[in-house]
């Protein structure tokens, strides 16, 4: 449990009080001001304290609007605790539609950071300083990179403490994937600090992705619901079969340039050696298949078909049984069908 009080940039928040705090960052060089805008709802009653990030990469924008949604929910007018969401914190990639800094600084590459240091390490620390210090556990919203495309999944370390599994699994993604952390990642600075962390990856970089973001809600209101943060009586129906673990994955890689005709989709089961696209090449009659080097399930893929040799192609997440896998995808898709949408969202 926390402390009732949250103070953020100089400003206090108490009990029962719902604000949006403005964090001052350093100008543009137009010496235009520039913040990072905090909403903070204190609930009345004590409880975790979980901070939600989007937009650390400036240019991945589902996670937008999964927070703006997440806001609207009535469910938070009980709300136990404290919900920090910061839709966007990359601000300056957001507002040129970068993944990077002005400084092609990776901010996902900076955390600790430091408030002497370059731009990306002074706007990590301020992230640090102002919300993630003295969370619980926090929820870092991501998509795939420009031209790429994720499935729906859960990223994190389960071996980083015992209550990890449990989480992971309330977010209700079909697939988790038990990664290391990366050195430099906010994921990374939050077990240095004890705070449990889930990644969620899903779409694709400068697309809004319906899917994605219903998927990203739902999973939010289930980890407040099994972190009693909100009340289980505004539960979905959940799906039948837990989400499946994958401790492997793998990307394929173009084995020569030219152009591919994908023909598999995301989610799609595939067997070691079938063929997930061909890659042609528009100036000699050269077709080279791209074949799957494992089983498993596509959770990721490019969009672009222009490829260069060594390029990654398809990401394939790797199980005991696939097959379980694909059916449990299927059963994760009609679960999210806009027609059944469950009474406690706000669109």
């Amino acid at each position: 449990m926390t402390d009732p009080t949250v103070t953020i940039a100089g400003r206090e928040i108490r009990p029962g009080e719902r604000s949006r705090v403005d964090i001052p960052l350093p100008n543009l060089y137009t010496t235009t001001p520039v913040f990072m805008p905090v909403h903070v709802i204190q609930g009345r009653r004590p409880g975790p304290r979980l901070f939600i990030t989007a937009s650390v990469h400036g240019d991945e924008i589902n996670g937008v609007e999964i927070i703006r949604r997440l806001l609207l929910q009535k469910a938070l007018r009980q709300l136990r605790g404290t919900l920090l969401a910061v839709p966007v914190v990359n601000v300056y990639g957001y507002v040129r539609q970068s993944r990077y800094l002005p400084d092609r600084r990776d901010l996902n590459r900076s955390f600790p950071g430091s408030d002497k240091g370059s731009l990306a390490a002074r706007l990590a620390a301020t992230l640090i300083s102002e919300v993630v210090d003295g969370s619980t556990h926090g929820i870092d919203l991501h998509t795939g990179a420009i031209h790429r495309e994720n499935l729906p999944q859960i990223r994190a370390t389960l071996s980083a403490s015992d209550a990890m599994p449990a989480l992971a699994k309330a977010f209700e993604t079909p697939v988790i994937l038990d990664a290391e952390v990366r050195p430099g990642s906010l994921r990374a600075a939050a077990v240095a600090r004890d705070i449990a962390l889930l990644l969620y990856e899903a779409g694709e970089a400068l697309r809004f992705d319906e899917f994605a973001v219903r998927a990203g809600l739902r999973g939010i209101l289930g980890v407040m619901r099994h972190l009693g943060m909100i009340r289980a009586t505004h539960a979905r129906r959940t799906i039948a079969h837990e989400p499946l673990v994958a401790h492997a994955s793998i990307w394929v890689r173009a084995q020569q340039s030219g152009v591919l005709l994908s023909l598999t989709p995301l989610g799609a089961h595939v067997n070691e050696g079938e063929t997930l696209g061909i890659i042609t090449d528009p100036f000699r009659p050269v077709d080279e298949p791209v074949l799957a080097p494992v089983s498993g399930i596509v959770i990721g893929r490019t969009n672009l078909p222009l490829v260069t040799e060594g390029e990654a192609l398809y990401h394939v997440a790797c199980f005991g049984a696939p097959e379980a896998a694909a059916a449990l995808l299927e059963q994760y898709r009609d679960s999210l069908d806009p027609d059944d949408e469950e009474e406690t969202v706000i669109i």
